[in-house]
């Protein structure tokens, strides 16, 4: 109804039931109360001339409401007089009299009659009848037929077949801040076009969805498993980043790669992990570390939590986010990286907040049929929210993630969902602690080498578990296999085959399998047959005596003398170095290449090249100048009591305004002539084309128009995406006139 009222602007009550095709008694009811919730908080009213009128930020909410553009007045504002006598003269229409005011409330009568301006497209070339039909039809979108992209230059009127006729006569109006050349269609004009019987959409009553009988009992069983299983990745999740954090990409976030080495250790779905990963980032568990992602002080007190804790944590943090973490591709398709630091989404978090509404208002006993169900009602109580471009139906990703977190299950609210939406600490804290287990710290063994751990291992187990073991099942039941390649990775870390064996009977419920044990001392024997030793450099001959006689000199001991065998000894220091030093003890070495034949030293005389210009006399050194105290504080009372003007690039010319100075702060990488006519295309309100580097990496080049400064982003309207989009100035690396 909001939407309808933005549209028509300030009418009577009974043409905003006309347009909404308010006929029967519930339509009635429900135009009556949606005119008194707004009426509640001042956002519609109704005036002493029986118009309702609505506050403007309302009005603001909708760049097109029902797809329709700004109405005429708004549209010819800046038109001429003599171009509005023009357009009067094309129409036929005797021009009332000499001054704009009297031209443009002809026009605009002319325009408010659907007749009048049906009779008139009737008239014209079929070329422009077409256009300016599908331009009334497709609501919402502007004209897309000028596909080839424009640089330096506006395209002429008549780019378009038939755009010139619709021109001449005020059907259609030639955007002049645009940059771009393109036209729009006056609202009056549109609904002409739309026809007599055209009704804009009214929903009173939510959509009906189809349901399906299920008990609070299932519901809550679906639920704990989910929210166990997504408690058992979180924990593999960041113990993976703990162990090994992940590499940021040069332009920001944790790729593909990474995401995929973690989604194997893990092992989960990479879904899972960006999930894990936005909530524990905004949770604090996580935090950036120069180039990479690591674990917090936080996060190690996470770890020793139990899962109901755990999942607690996750879930508050879900529950504010201002994007939707499982979103892994961008409105252009590209690839997304996680924390790849978006500008905060308003519309995520109502439709986060739509799809808890829609869930509470289910009826009791009842869940929809299919995900894809809650769809339609989320969009219904959240209209503005944000449906991803990645969505095959309505809010999908939303409603996938809240599957995950057990917030929905089986097509209705679980527990943990309603006292997440009543927003309530104690009360998710019981519901996730009713339904989740404690931290299993017992693991079962098996003869086929395996270990299994029902419901969430504890933090202790789990160390263990990896550090002897390679996970290869998680969820509601955890499965480690052993093998002698992990083994060996445990007796790596200086730990005994006796050692583990006892960490392992510790956690065992009953005795540990003879092959496990078998598996560990057998591993053992094999463990360290080979030995690697460190050495800078070998020393060997053919008296054992002498080489005895080395490793015993004081002289020699700061060089980590080593005797490995009767004639081979090594050394910690390198080659040259030991040379010296055993020269320099009265021994008579030889040095060797890397094939053993004996290096031949030659004696090079050390010369100098001449540097160009260098001053052959000796330049006298300076001698230091002694100022009084007093002589400094005259100084200092000298100076100016202001500071000079910045000097950005040490060319003696300051910023010519603030915004040069706020854009030069974030965008770094461009030149100061970019800088200054960015900020002039700021402040004039005109277009401008940048090159532009994606989230992704990729480089584009986009037309830019509406600019609006918010540092560190630069909001406007993309023409290239013909939407509204955000841009982030320190990715912003070429300016161009636009």
């Amino acid at each position: 109804m909001a939407e309808a009222l933005a549209a028509l602007g300030s009418v009577p009550c009974a043409a905003l039931a006309d347009l909404l095709d308010v006929t029967g008694t519930e339509s009635a009811a429900g135009l009556c109360a949606a005119l008194e919730v707004l009426g509640d908080r001042a956002l519609v009213w109704l005036d002493g001339e029986g118009l309702l009128r609505m506050a403007a930020p309302l009005r603001q909410a909708w760049d097109s409401p029902l797809g329709l553009d700004a109405p005429l007045t708004r549209l010819l504002a800046d038109t001429t007089s003599e171009e509005l006598r023009r357009m009067l003269v094309a129409l036929g229409i005797p021009s009332p009299g000499t001054t704009k005011k009297h031209r443009l409330t002809a026009l605009l009568e002319h325009h408010s009659d659907p007749e009048r301006v049906a009779a008139v497209i009737a008239s014209a070339p079929s070329s422009t009848r077409n256009l300016l039909e599908r331009r009334a039809s497709h609501q919402g979108e502007q004209a897309r037929s000028q596909a080839r992209f424009v640089m330096f230059r506006k395209p002429s009127a008549d780019s378009e077949p038939g755009v010139r006729w619709a021109l001449e006569r005020g059907l259609l109006v030639q955007d002049r801040y645009s940059g771009h050349g393109s036209t729009r269609m006056p609202a009056e004009v549109a609904l002409a076009l739309r026809g007599v019987g055209w009704r804009a959409p009214f929903e009173p009553a939510p959509p009906v969805a189809r349901t399906v009988s299920v008990t609070s009992a299932e519901v809550a069983r679906e639920a704990a498993a989910a929210a166990t299983a997504f408690a058992a990745h979180a924990a593999s999740v960041l113990a993976a980043c703990s162990a090994a954090p992940p590499v940021l990409l040069k332009s920001g976030g944790i790729g593909a790669r990474e995401l995929s080495r973690i989604s194997k250790s893990a092992p989960c779905d990479t879904t899972v992990v960006r999930l894990v990963l936005e909530t524990a980032y905004d949770a604090g568990l996580l935090a950036q570390d120069s180039d990479r992602v690591a674990a917090t002080d936080a996060y190690d007190t996470w770890a020793e939590r139990e899962p109901a804790e755990q999942l607690t944590t996750l879930l508050h943090a879900w529950r504010t986010l201002p994007l939707t973490p499982a979103q892994a591709r961008d409105e252009d398709g590209k690839a997304l990286p996680a924390l790849a630091g978006t500008p905060p989404c308003a519309g995520c978090l109502q439709a986060r907040e739509g799809l808890l509404t829609a869930a509470a208002q289910l009826p009791a006993d009842r869940g929809v049929h299919g995900p894809a169900e809650l769809g339609p009602l989320v969009a219904w109580h959240r209209p503005l929210a944000d449906s991803l471009p990645q969505d095959t139906t309505p809010f999908a990703t939303a409603i996938r993630e809240a599957e995950l977190l057990g917030v929905v299950a089986r097509g209705a609210l679980s527990p943990i969902g309603a006292a997440l939406r009543a927003d309530g600490t104690e009360a998710l804290a019981a519901a996730c602690d009713r339904l989740l287990p404690t931290a299993t710290g017992a693991a079962r063994f098996g003869a086929d080498l395996t270990a299994v751990v029902t419901g969430t291992p504890s933090a202790r187990l789990a160390a263990l578990l990896d550090s002897v073991a390679d996970k290869e099942v998680s969820g509601t039941a955890s499965v480690w296999r052993f093998s002698p390649t992990t083994v060996h990775r445990a007796l790596d870390t200086g730990r005994t085959a006796n050692a583990i064996a006892a960490d392992l009977s510790a956690v065992a419920v009953g005795a540990l399998p003879q092959s496990l044990s078998y598996l560990i001392n057998d591993s053992a024997r094999t463990h360290g047959r080979v030995r690697i030793a460190p050495a800078a450099c070998v020393i060997h001959g053919e008296e054992p005596a002498l080489l005895a006689e080395l490793v015993t000199h004081r002289k020699l001991a700061a060089l980590g003398l080593r005797l490995l065998a009767p004639t081979v000894l090594v050394s910690r220091t390198p080659l040259d170095k030991t040379l010296a030093a055993l020269r320099a003890a009265g021994y008579a070495p030889v040095a060797e290449r890397a094939d053993g034949t004996v290096r031949v030293e030659k004696i090079r005389r050390r010369t100098a090249a001449p540097v160009p210009g260098q001053r052959r006399q000796s330049l006298p050194t300076a001698t230091p100048v002694t100022v009084g105290l007093s002589t400094l504080a005259a100084r200092l009372r000298a100076a100016p009591a202001t500071l000079p003007a910045p000097d950005p690039f040490g060319t003696g010319v300051p910023y010519g305004t603030d915004t040069e100075e706020i854009v030069a702060g974030y965008a770094k990488n461009l030149a100061y002539s970019d800088v200054r006519q960015l900020a002039h295309a700021i402040g004039s309100g005109t277009a401008i084309t940048v090159e532009y580097v994606a989230a992704s990496g990729n480089r584009t080049v986009r037309t830019l128009s509406e600019l609006v400064l918010d540092p560190p982003y630069l909001y406007a309207w993309c023409r290239l995406r013909d939407d509204d989009r955000v841009f982030a100035l320190s990715r912003i690396h070429g300016v161009m006139p636009g």
